[in-house]
């Protein structure tokens, strides 16, 4: 029996180690390459992994099946998750090292046909980017900046997965603690950066740490600046429009493909245009250009749809985009930036379609 549970122990130890030199490899060759996610594509005999650099999704290389069953594993350990649950989605975080440089890697299983696919996205932890950096067009980011003066109300940043609404909150956030000291309070889920000086809380819906509880919890805190990660449902949208109207100034994400389509999603939530034109400042959806410098991408930067004032009202009301001669849309700002140079024509042409 103890010769039997000594070999087991020798086997696991064994096939830790080397999941470990694996993902060590693989998430060094992610990180040189600046990639933001790495995918694993499982066939019945191999996979395939790819990194997404600068919004594009190139193969990496390809493993053995095995391989690629003792890298998930191992992540599913070492992240939290159920090593035995193969039916359900889960989710997971692990904290990575790499040249005195902290990441936090998000990771996410899928159920597919006899296994499961995993997807890693890469948040670096410390400041790659300036606030400036972030953005393409400086006139763009001062009038963001003068949003976040307001004592109360709710600005809203949008756009599809990945195109930088988080990092754009946190960036500004860090600013305005520089300038001011605020009671900031954040609920997110999962949080994917840690920043000094504000009081992040960790939804947690399986511990019973919802949103709502999170929401009610944090008020009675007395925040000045409330960020909520993300507004998902109906509850949340009126919870966090509520708070906007009791003296806070509340930042939050929803996914929406542009400007206008926020103000629909809304509607569409059951939030009415009173509550909106009440406490809406303003609405800034994010789009993802790849910069180039000398014919090499060297970087991406947000160009933005900026909603306020009688623009915002406009919308709201139910008008069109079409007929607002002073709004700029995604299109005529990736033609400007095109024309300054700032893109390559096949970027420009690919961003369009």
């Amino acid at each position: 029996m103890k010769y039997v549970e000594y070999n087991l122990i020798k086997e696991v130890t064994y096939g830790l180690d080397t999941a470990s030199r694996l993902s060590e490899t693989l998430l060094q060759s992610a990180i040189n390459a600046n990639a933001s996610d790495i995918h694993f594509y499982p066939f019945s005999d191999q996979v395939s992994i790819y990194f997404r650099v600068f919004g594009k999704r190139t193969l990496h290389k390809t493993i053995p099946i095995n391989q690629y069953q003792l890298l998930l594993t191992y992540y599913k350990f070492t992240s939290g998750m159920d090593i035995g649950e193969v039916r359900k989605p889960q989710n997971g975080t692990i904290i990575h090292k790499q040249l005195n440089h902290r990441y936090a890697l998000r990771l996410s299983t899928l159920p597919v046909s006899q296994t499961e696919s995993l997807a890693i996205r890469i948040l670096p932890q410390e400041n790659n980017l300036t606030l400036d950096q972030l953005f393409l067009f400086p006139n763009q980011l001062k009038k963001l900046k003068k949003w976040i003066t307001n004592k109360n109300g709710i600005i809203l940043l949008t756009g599809p997965t990945g195109s930088g609404k988080t990092t754009t909150l946190y960036a500004l956030l860090q600013a305005i603690l520089e300038e001011k000291s605020y009671q900031t309070i954040t609920l997110e889920d999962p949080i994917e950066k840690e920043i000094s000086d504000i009081l992040q809380v960790q939804v947690n819906e399986k511990a019973g740490m919802t949103y709502q509880i999170g929401l009610k919890a944090a008020l009675r805190h007395d925040p000045d600046i409330l960020m909520i990660g993300e507004i998902r449902d109906r509850f949340t949208a009126e919870f966090a429009f509520d708070a906007s109207l009791t003296g806070h100034l509340v930042l939050s994400t929803l996914h929406a493909k542009n400007a206008a389509g926020t103000i629909h999603r809304l509607l569409e939530m059951g939030m009415n245009t009173s509550d909106l034109k009440q406490s809406l400042i303003a609405v800034a959806a994010l789009q993802l250009v790849p910069v180039e410098h000398n014919q090499h991408v060297t970087r991406r930067a947000a160009i933005m749809e900026l909603l306020d004032g009688h623009l915002l009202e406009h919308i709201i009301n139910g008008g069109n985009m079409q007929s607002m001669k002073h709004f700029h849309t995604f299109d005529h700002l990736r033609k400007k930036a095109f024309a300054y140079g700032f893109i390559a024509e096949e970027a420009f042409l690919a961003a369009g379609k």
